[in-house]
């Protein structure tokens, strides 16, 4: 009996040994998680930063080309319509200040 209850403690220490083991486990994946989450939510404010600073960037360059466009077209329609020409250099008087 003396030894059945020996094994039955060995047994029992052994079973403690893993569960602490176990808890030690997830608070290592707890605290992993949360280093994870802290670091994808700071690249996730970067990356919206850059997309609206982007989006900025996209909305100006489309303001420049559509200005670009009515000026090509004035010039067009001026060219085609009016028969206008641009000046020859011997027409071009450069001042300077």
């Amino acid at each position: 009996m003396a030894t059945f209850m020996g094994v039955a403690r060995g047994i029992g220490y052994f079973i403690i040994l893993v569960l602490l083991a176990g808890v030690i486990g997830c608070a290592f994946g707890i605290v992993w998680a949360r280093q994870e989450s802290r670091r994808l939510f700071t690249e996730y404010n970067e990356l919206s930063k850059e997309r609206d600073h982007l989006n900025y960037e996209f909305g100006r360059l489309e303001l420049e080309r559509a200005t670009k466009a009515e000026i090509n077209g004035i010039e067009k329609t001026a060219r085609e319509s009016l028969g206008m020409i641009s000046p020859v250099a011997a027409n071009t008087v450069v001042i300077k200040r």
